[in-house]
């Protein structure tokens, strides 16, 4: 005997029952778990099926069943499948968006320097605030845990962790459990001592575990924050400028055009919460950037949803054309935006 769709709704809906509440299950609640589809003679037959199958068990004569150690596996094998498919497919779809979305940055910006005549960037998108969508918890070998870590905007990363204990497949499952229903939407700076505390807690003898896998979450929303793609453009335009021409101002400025890690300022001020997704003008010394202290700077923010930003920003002349700038800046915006809901219908 197989085990159907029905047998596996039912097997799933024991086990989900027995978990929450500890008590054995009988027929009445599965009706109501699955919404009166089937009679409960049906259910009783199903129920009759899976514990002669060894996949649940009647501990007392007149009791509901509970999951067997065999109705465990089941289930685990049947969890890890579908969220391993689930991370397959987010990871395949965002390749694609990834990189067909570093092509049209990297076009955008060589057009915008093209259009200005202009030093043109742009940033690539950043979680404005990095929250957790889901984490999975797969076993490597006896003593490593692959973490895979979802944040908002289906942004994947995966670490493995070394674990000096034994964990059993039920305890593994609990675990990740206890971290979704936990952590799930949170940025890192609400994952504060007393929701730690209290996770350790749950985690019984496996709290070390739990410890370890938060560690290595808040390393990979850091490392996310700080990975930033940014593409540049025109920077030789400068050249066009006499007041920026200057041998030594020239080549500070096109050593920073250079650099992801200067630009990162530039961006980081751009990027900040209070100024929202507005255009930003910085003259002269209000640049954030020292070598950009002798130019304008114009930056405005695109958002792709689920709190995903990212910069636009043109550096020329203190004397440059503003309206042009901050029209071209717009529409760019306004593009952009576009573009990617249209790609998400």
């Amino acid at each position: 005997m197989e085990l159907d769709e029905r047998k596996v709704t039912i097997l799933k809906a024991i086990i989900k029952n027995y978990m929450d509440t500890g008590e054995p299950v009988g027929s009445r609640t599965i009706s109501k778990y699955v919404e009166s589809r089937w009679s409960s003679a049906t259910i009783r037959n199903e129920m009759s099926d899976l514990e002669e199958m060894g996949y649940i068990v009647q501990p007392h004569t007149s009791a509901g069943r509970i999951p067997s150690d065999k109705g465990y596996r089941f289930y685990v094998d049947q969890i890890m499948q579908e969220k391993d498919s689930e991370v397959a497919e987010i990871q395949e779809l965002m390749i694609q968006r990834v990189d067909r979305l570093e092509s049209v940055l990297k076009k955008l910006a060589k057009l915008l320097a093209q259009d200005t005549n202009y030093a043109a960037l742009i940033s690539g998108p950043r979680y404005h605030e990095n929250k957790l969508k889901f984490i999975q918890l797969s076993r490597v070998d006896a003593a490593k845990l692959l973490i895979v870590t979802v944040l908002e905007g289906n942004l994947i990363k995966n670490t493995i962790v070394d674990v000096h204990e034994e964990i059993s497949d039920e305890e593994l499952l609990n675990l990740n459990i206890l971290l979704n229903s936990n952590l799930n939407g949170l940025t890192i700076e609400e994952i504060n001592l007393a929701v730690i505390a209290r996770m350790k807690e749950q985690a019984g003898v496996h709290g070390n575990v739990v410890d370890l896998v938060l560690n290595q979450v808040a390393e990979v929303i850091r490392a996310d924050s700080e990975d930033l793609q940014i593409y540049t453009s025109g920077a030789t335009n400068i050249f066009k400028y006499p007041e920026l021409s200057d041998n030594q101002k020239a080549s500070e400025l096109l050593s920073t055009l250079e650099h992801t890690e200067t630009l990162q300022e530039l961006v980081n001020g751009a990027m900040d919460e209070e100024k929202g997704t507005g255009i930003q003008v910085y003259i002269g010394e209000e640049s954030p950037v020292q070598a950009m202290r002798d130019c304008s700077v114009i930056t405005a923010n695109y958002e792709m949803g689920e709190g995903i930003r990212g910069t636009i920003g043109i550096i020329g002349p203190k004397r440059m054309d503003y309206e042009k700038v901050l029209k071209t800046l717009r529409t760019v915006m306004t593009q952009l935006d576009a573009a990617f809901k249209k790609e998400e219908r």
